[in-house]
């Protein structure tokens, strides 16, 4: 199904509002951009790139070329103007990840590619892509080698607070997943492509003989989002505090939610925030936040704030008396 490109198409275009208050609260923590400047230089450019790409292939026309002609078309359709790489690593774990400071890449893992068709991989393609024009990918691999390797290790960071500053953190973390599943979405331009995807992320594939039913897991992820009662809702923060992505339930039921509002549909035709003109104040992401979850986003972001309290506490702490 040919795909309609999305000239100069902003980021703005895309992103859940939770991502973005999430984020820019984040960065409102006394010390968090010590901390992310520290890291950085630590590892820098050359250093993440050895650390992810230890045991990878990168992408060209002449290493995995049917692979490469597909990211081709995700970075035409997003009107994207750099070609950041991509590698492929041998791992027997289904993800992928865009990672990197001032020269971010692209790594899927091979059972990715082996569980996912062609018009899967294209979403996991184009969702990757969002992080990197989001800017997502400092901050996202600033968790990854915290939560990797540990803040106790890093003896430049040992006097923060590990728990407060790692659930902030995984809090944005996910919602960063949400913005970009909405990048996936307008780079495949096909909703039941990317709900089988959902599904088999969150299941596998069916064994021949058997058969899977995309309606039975949409009900499925409509029952977990909306089904039980308060012990239900605190178990489901438990479950999800320590994870780096939401359930493969929830983020269809999001995305599916953004397409029925019309959102979508308006963006392939063709109306959407432009590249350079996405200016907007801290404080709509937040109102648009409590909008779109109503009752229930602001019940978690109260969640959230008292994280975040925590973790400011936590800095301020850590580092008073530290030298400038």
């Amino acid at each position: 199904m040919p795909r309609i490109p999305l000239v100069q198409i902003s980021s703005r275009a895309w992103e859940h509002p939770a991502d973005r208050a999430a984020l820019n609260t984040l960065r409102s923590i006394p010390g968090f951009d010590e901390v992310v400047r520290k890291v950085a230089s630590f590892f820098g450019e050359r250093g993440v790139r050895q650390l992810f790409l230890a045991n990878a292939v990168r992408v060209s026309d002449h290493q995995r070329p049917k692979l490469n002609a597909l990211y081709s078309e995700v970075l035409e359709t997003l009107d994207w103007p750099t070609r950041p790489q991509l590698y492929v690593t041998q791992t027997p774990f289904v993800n992928a990840g865009a990672v990197g400071f001032d020269d971010p890449f692209i790594v899927m893992n091979s059972a990715t590619l082996a569980m996912l068709d062609e018009d899967e991989q294209r979403f996991i393609l184009a969702h990757e892509l969002g992080h990197i024009m989001s800017g997502h990918t400092t901050y996202r691999t600033i968790a990854i080698i915290i939560l990797t390797v540990g803040i106790s290790n890093l003896p430049f960071l040992a006097g923060v607070a590990l728990l407060p500053f790692q659930l902030a953190l995984l809090e944005w973390y996910r919602k960063s997943e949400l913005s970009s599943d909405r990048a996936g979405l307008l780079g495949t331009q096909d909703l039941n492509v990317v709900m089988g995807g959902f599904m088999k992320l969150a299941g596998g594939t069916a064994p021949a003989g058997d058969q899977a039913s995309l309606e039975e897991f949409m009900r499925q992820a409509e029952e977990y989002e909306t089904g039980g009662n308060a012990w239900d809702t605190v178990f489901k923060v438990l479950n999800t505090a320590f994870r780096d992505h939401p359930f493969n339930t929830v983020r269809a039921s999001e995305l599916l939610r953004w397409h029925r509002s019309g959102a979508y549909d308006a963006i392939v035709a063709g109306n959407y925030a432009r590249r350079g003109a996405d200016d907007r104040p801290l404080t709509d992401d937040y109102m648009d936040a409590a909008g779109y979850y109503g009752e229930q986003t602001r019940s978690t972001f109260q969640q959230f704030g008292d994280v975040v309290t925590r973790a400011r506490d936590a800095f301020n702490e850590a580092w008073r008396g530290t030298p400038k």
